[in-house]
């Protein structure tokens, strides 16, 4: 078998292989001798029929069959033979395959990309440190209250904050619209989840009042016959109602489920709670910096073969986390393509990283992560379990504690600065920009 390659680009080959006749040749022979053995045709006893009427029959399909196996099986040899490693699935050509003459293909594919690890120790990472205050503890009290609010009908007029029940139908041009009507529909004013015109239209009202309001649609408006149109509104408010916020007393600390209902306990509990937010939270700033941090000394082209697979999978679990609210959405993988090269390319260095360090799974910080994540779910040993005898679901934290280990080496040789951060802007940060999905590939 004769081999040659030729670089095409960074990654890009041209394989050009030659494969014997005889290969070929020998392979057909011997397949039409035992297709002969089982053979029925018609005229003849089974095993009987004579060679000549089985190659008549039988020999062009074969001969198709065979080099396609030789194609594979060659082109699987003269990879190991040139050391290659090939990303994906190549693209053959063949240039000769008849009678009597060598099995000629050319097979055009990229490799993986071949790179050494670059030094890390001039890579600056900026480490949050923060703590729970008491003013921290206050705020989320009141957000907790604000969750548990009340509301109580009042007889005034709506205002900011209040909670109006209504029923309303809009028109244009005097025609009712599609998804222009509602019965009992609850707004909370002041929340902004209706137009700007429509919860202006209700402070002031009062329960039992009637009037007609112009509401001005967007012109970026997701409905295309409602865009920059203006509605009339017919709106008939039913009640409105204020949020009472509940005490901090016995019976509200009941509802969380505490053996202690105590203010203290309470309390005790919620800074638990919120240290543990801030740890992950730092975790997710200084994971996102490190793998920044790798991605921008590393410089390789990336397999297209590879970045189209993990498309799919990064479109897949786009399409997951919106759940209902894109049931339909049509998203082309090309949409989804610069964070699948991020992914695969950290995947590379990552893997690259874990194999000449000798970086080993660590059982001790798996227990460690699956214990931490039980904490957040009322029945911590029932996830614990759930995830011992789940093993797709136990390579999640797997992945997970294999990620720590990448980070606590890479933090080891970078540069590190401490910075001190409020708790809210630490948490703001963590919750607004941070992918920690980047490396699990590896």
């Amino acid at each position: 078998m004769q081999v040659s390659v030729e670089t095409t680009g960074n990654i890009d080959r041209k394989m050009t292989v030659t494969v014997p006749a005889e290969r070929v040749g020998n392979e057909v022979e011997k397949r039409l001798q035992k297709l002969a053995k089982r053979v029925r045709i018609d005229g003849f006893r089974p095993g009987k029929v004579p060679m000549n009427v089985v190659r008549q029959r039988y020999a062009q399909a074969t001969r198709q069959e065979v080099i396609g196996d030789v194609i594979e099986s060659s082109l699987r040899d003269a990879l190991s033979q040139e050391k290659l490693r090939m990303a994906g699935l190549p693209q053959v050509d063949v240039q000769t395959f008849g009678h009597n003459e060598p099995l000629a293909y050319v097979a055009t594919f990229q490799v993986y990309p071949e790179f050494e690890l670059a030094d890390v120790s001039n890579l600056n990472i900026k480490r949050p440190v923060s703590s729970v205050t008491d003013a921290d503890i206050d705020k989320m009290v009141e957000t907790i209250r604000k969750q548990q609010k009340e509301w109580q009908d009042v007889a005034r007029t709506a205002q900011n904050g209040d909670l109006v029940r209504l029923n309303f139908v809009g028109t244009l041009d005097g025609v009712p619209f599609e998804g222009g009507s509602a019965e009992n529909f609850a707004v909370e004013l002041g929340a902004g989840r209706m137009l700007p015109d429509f919860e202006a239209a209700l402070l002031g009202m009062s329960a039992g009042e009637e009037k007609v309001a112009d509401v001005k649609f967007p012109d970026d408006y997701q409905a295309e016959n409602l865009k920059g149109k203006t509605a009339q509104f017919k709106l008939n408010v039913i009640s409105v109602q204020e949020g009472v916020l509940p005490e901090v007393n016995e019976a509200f600390i009941e509802r969380f489920g505490l053996e202690s209902k105590t203010v203290e306990t309470f309390r005790a509990e919620i800074k638990k709670n919120m240290e543990r937010e801030m740890t992950n939270a730092i975790k997710a700033q200084v994971k996102q910096q490190v793998m920044d941090g790798l991605a921008a000394l590393h410089l390789f082209d990336v397999p297209n073969a590879l970045t189209s697979e993990e498309a799919k999978q990064v479109r897949q679990e786009f399409m997951q986390n919106m759940g209902q609210q894109m049931p339909d959405a049509n998203l082309p993988d090309e949409l989804f393509k610069p964070q699948a090269e991020r992914r695969v390319k950290l995947g590379l260095i990552v893997g690259q990283l874990i194999r000449e360090n000798n970086i080993q799974r660590d059982a001790k910080r798996v227990d460690e992560l699956l214990e931490s994540l039980s904490l957040t779910y009322e029945d911590p040993a029932a996830l614990i379990e759930y995830y011992r005898t789940n093993q797709q679901a136990m390579q999640t934290i797997e992945a997970a504690a294999m990620e720590e280990l990448i980070v606590d080496w890479v933090m080891s040789k970078a540069q590190i600065t401490d910075e001190e951060r409020p708790f809210e802007q630490v948490i703001g940060r963590a919750q607004g920009n941070i992918d920690t999905t980047d490396a699990q590939a590896a």
